[in-house]
């Protein structure tokens, strides 16, 4: 199989047709709720979502962050979540093509595919998995999709962006928390929110094909979603490397940092914990099938997955030798593993453009 330098997506729209997150790069009030909805107490709001132990990395403290946020276009809720979602059997999603981008969860017996052609348009959808109540977050712009556990509330689309990033928001204490951070910061409607970080799962970006056959009792959400959407047409793009927000060079919205080691929407397998970030870039991950690196001062090592075209990353302190065997992994005293089962400490990971990596995690590891 053909590997490619930059994320590619089915979608048959211009650049001068894109919507969704994207609008003028104002730092206008489109976005701001009337008056009487903003907090002015200074008493720190009850956190209303799970939170983890410990708190992942900021680029820069929190006020300042939030001092960098603008507006996407689309006020709050301007993109709507899908708060009641929908699913059908894999028999019947022939809405989706073979080669089509899914984001695919399993858990506890339970699986699910999530279109990133509907995600395009919606952003987050507020959903269950196994008696868990969660929320899926695609952001287009960054190439990001992450799991985030949500308590009793539900999130919503802000209508910001930071470093070009998602920035969603928990309706029970309108904090602000940027997608790709995981964590929160003051905003408009909280002023004085816990600076924590959510509880994150994973998912694994790849395609209807693959992950049907990885998963074929799969459910699938389905394009009926309480709203009135064209989820065959991508508002931001096409195969078409000269048209499209996906396969050009240009930024709708500046990073937070900038870095011209790659081009900026190269694909990259980061991963971060408090102690630092590390990012493989997945076409190298690809091909050498095994690498490694390190997380802030741990030794880290990355394992593709040729079924899903994926990759894992795991703290490895010992730094004991794995090699790649086919479609498996040797660890040192021969035992076989599937890529993402290693015996090791796996850290959570996610794709995303370089630029988006780069600009929120600028001191990162890097290797490719």
């Amino acid at each position: 199989m053909a590997r490619r330098t930059r994320r590619r997506f089915l979608a048959a729209a211009a650049l001068s047709s894109l919507a969704g997150c994207v609008g003028q790069d104002t730092a206008g009030d489109s976005t701001e709720p009337p008056p009487s909805t903003e907090s002015t107490d200074p008493t720190p709001r009850p956190q209303a979502v799970p939170t983890a132990d410990e708190r992942l990395p900021l680029p820069m403290e929190p006020a300042r962050l939030r001092e960098q946020a603008r507006s996407g276009g689309p006020p709050k809720d301007g993109i709507p979540s899908i708060d009641e979602p929908a699913f059908v059997d894999a028999e019947a999603a022939d809405f989706i093509d073979p080669g089509d981008p899914v984001f695919g969860v399993a858990r506890d017996g339970t699986a699910k595919a999530y279109p990133q052609k509907i995600l395009a348009h919606h952003e987050i959808v507020n959903d269950e998995l196994a008696g868990t109540n969660v929320a899926v977050t695609y952001c287009p712009l960054t190439g990001t999709v992450q799991g985030f556990e949500r308590g009793q509330t539900t999130f919503g689309v802000s209508g910001r962006l930071l470093n070009a990033n998602l920035v969603m928001y928990d309706r029970a204490t309108e904090t602000w928390w940027p997608q790709m951070l995981a964590t929160a910061i003051p905003g408009p409607w909280n002023e004085s929110p816990q600076i924590r970080s959510l509880r994150e799962f994973r998912l694994v970006w790849t395609t209807w094909e693959r992950w049907r056959e990885h998963r074929p009792a799969t459910r699938v959400l389905s394009t009926e979603s309480g709203h009135a959407r064209n989820y065959q047409r991508d508002p931001y793009g096409s195969y078409n490397p000269r048209r499209g927000y996906y396969e050009s060079d240009s930024l709708l919205f500046p990073p937070l940092h900038e870095s011209d080691r790659f081009p900026r929407k190269t694909v990259v397998m980061g991963a971060r914990t408090p102690d630092g970030a590390v990012a493989f870039l997945k076409d190298a991950l690809a091909t050498r099938r095994v690498m490694t690196g390190t997380l802030g001062t741990d030794p880290a090592l990355a394992v593709y997955d040729p079924h899903l075209d994926t990759g894992y990353v795991y703290l490895n302190p010992a730094q004991h030798a794995y090699e790649a065997d086919g479609d498996e992994v040797v660890g040192p005293d021969g035992t076989t593993h599937a890529p993402g089962a290693l015996p090791l400490e796996e850290i959570h990971t996610f794709d995303a453009m370089w630029f988006a990596w780069a600009g929120y995690y600028p001191n990162t590891n890097v290797y490719g």
